[in-house]
């Protein structure tokens, strides 16, 4: 018996040496996304590519949102107290936060009060020493008018910050959990600054998050470890890799190889397939998402209402939703924004398909035979999941109305330089919100200081902008809802836009993955994320 007892004793240790050696492995989540980010400054962009791998991985802000949901948490902010004017807001800063220590930066101090006002003051500042740093501004910032609703910022002590408001701003808080609220190092940025090199803030990034940025192949891959400090706790994870992979269809052969666990933005005729199959799981969501056209009210003929209302009566709805997102899959787009916001005007009715009505407002107008540009992004998006099958219908259908339609398809970041350089005609682009707050549609997008940000369509209307600044300096949610209402009955009249889709997210990923949340913003956070075969 001594021999045998002594081989299984010996087999044992073997195993639990072997199961040992595999608990020790590093654990990596490697992500098959949709596109290259822009950078790695959150403040400086707003593509939601660009936030997957820089405000989610890298960042916290004051505030957050909770996972899978639109409710507003504490995040580098402990706490925080809100005057009963609505003017002033007091945060107390969580303390033993600590910055990333990389090759190329060791931090001397914890997070502080400094940091908080860094990042916001190069933002309102025009003569802070790192506002030039983006030679396009700060688009979020901008777009929202920050320097008209903060009067100023101040350091109580290490770890208290006062925000004065010049008015009071109803989604104040959820609009510092948004990605442009990232806190950054202050004594990072002043060291890049002194030596000239201050740009290197935007590609080698240094945050709080629970991820430490290691290397970006250009157009490949974005590589990250495990923050072994993150004031929540190390990862579940060791290595996080986003694998850019433009095609979706090599996106679902990779997922089904293991190459890639998540797969984002799968076309919806794959769904079905992959939840037959056994590797794998599907998740969905609705989300809180709008696709639309912009069409740029700066080029004529366009600046004309009825030959915007034109291009919105050509348009074949239904069968573009069933074709390209799938059947039941999206939900008709009639207003701005998803019909579950604060405000949402339902008396609006959607245009109806009449290419005969659409073809004599063209001839009214004096527009008959028009000739029309469309940008179009390569790929696919959580908001048009086949943009060349969407520009292709609807090229289709503006022929029935008279209007010659051409397509440019144009990489990402491409696609939003020139068409915030107003450089389109039409531009097919989807909006996920990034607070719950109907704002974030309806003067992110529309508001007449956006012209030079989001606000794709250059349009500019002075009777819907006081409407939509009224409403969010109240804090009476009956009164926001009513201004809501009657601005969206001016978007109704002069239709910016072509609203499309109200669309679902669909997330396929290997059985391995487990706690991942699909985000009502369509944002993608891997913090609790486990990969566990």
């Amino acid at each position: 018996m001594r021999p045998r007892s002594a081989l299984r004793y010996s087999l044992l240790l073997l195993a639990l040496a072997a199961s040992a050696a595999i608990q020790a492995q590093p654990k990596t989540l490697a992500v098959c996304t949709e596109a290259a980010p822009e950078g790695f400054d959150p403040a400086r962009y707003t593509s939601g590519y660009t936030f997957d791998a820089s405000a989610h991985p890298l960042y916290n802000a004051l505030a957050a949102f909770a996972p899978g949901s639109a409710t507003v948490i504490p995040a580098l902010a402990e706490s925080w107290d809100v005057s009963a004017d609505g003017l002033v807001y007091t945060f107390r800063l969580r303390q033993g936060v600590k910055f990333h220590s990389t090759d190329y930066f060791k931090p001397t101090r914890e997070f502080d009060a400094d940091d908080v006002l860094f990042s916001f003051q190069r933002m309102l500042d025009p003569q802070h020493p790192a506002h030039d740093l983006s030679p396009s501004g700060y688009p979020y910032a901008d777009a929202m008018q920050l320097r008209d609703i903060i009067e100023r910022i101040e350091k109580i002590d290490e770890h208290q910050v006062r925000f004065v408001l010049k008015h009071p701003e109803a989604p104040f808080l959820a609009d510092l959990a948004m990605p442009f609220g990232s806190i950054l190092s202050a004594e990072y940025a002043g060291q890049l600054i002194a030596r000239g090199k201050g740009d290197e803030l935007n590609s080698k990034p240094i945050g709080t998050g629970p991820f430490v940025f290691t290397r970006y192949h250009k157009d490949a891959q974005v590589r990250y470890a495990a923050n072994p400090d993150y004031w929540k706790g190390k990862p579940a994870i060791d290595h996080l890799v986003l694998a850019i992979t433009l095609d979706p269809n090599v996106r679902v052969q990779r997922l089904r190889r293991n190459e890639c666990q998540i797969a984002l933005t799968p076309k919806p005729e794959d769904v079905a397939a992959l939840r037959q199959d056994p590797q794998l799981t599907v998740l969905e969501e609705a989300a809180m998402i709008t696709s639309h056209a912009a069409i740029n009210t700066r080029h004529e003929p366009f600046d004309d209402p009825r030959v915007r209302q034109a291009i919105n009566l050509a348009l074949d709805k239904k069968a573009m939703l069933d074709a390209v997102f799938g059947p039941g899959a999206a939900s008709p787009a009639v207003g701005p924004y998803p019909p579950t916001l604060l405000g949402y005007n339902h008396s609006i009715q959607d245009w109806p398909h009449d290419p005969e009505r659409a073809r004599a407002l063209l001839k009214e107008a004096g527009a008959e035979n028009l000739r029309i540009t469309l940008f179009i992004r390569n790929g696919t998006s959580p908001t048009i999941p086949n943009p060349a099958l969407a520009a292709q219908m609807l090229q289709a259908d503006l022929v029935k109305a008279g209007i010659q339609l051409t397509i440019r398809s144009l990489e990402w970041g491409e696609l939003l330089k020139r068409s915030k350089a107003g450089e389109h005609d039409l531009s097919l682009l989807g909006w996920a919100g990034d607070n719950g707050d109907p704002d974030n549609w309806l003067g992110t997008l529309y508001g007449c200081d956006a012209v030079d940000g989001n606000n794709f369509s250059k349009w500019c209307d002075a009777g819907y902008d006081k409407l939509v600044k009224d409403a969010k300096r109240t804090t009476d949610q009956g009164k926001r809802t009513e201004l809501y209402k009657q601005a969206q009955h001016i978007l109704k009249e002069q239709v910016p836009i072509t609203p499309i889709a109200h669309s679902t997210v669909y997330q396929p990923m290997n059985k391995s993955v487990h706690d991942f949340k699909i985000s009502p913003f369509s944002r993608n956070a891997f913090y609790g994320v486990a990969n566990q075969p």
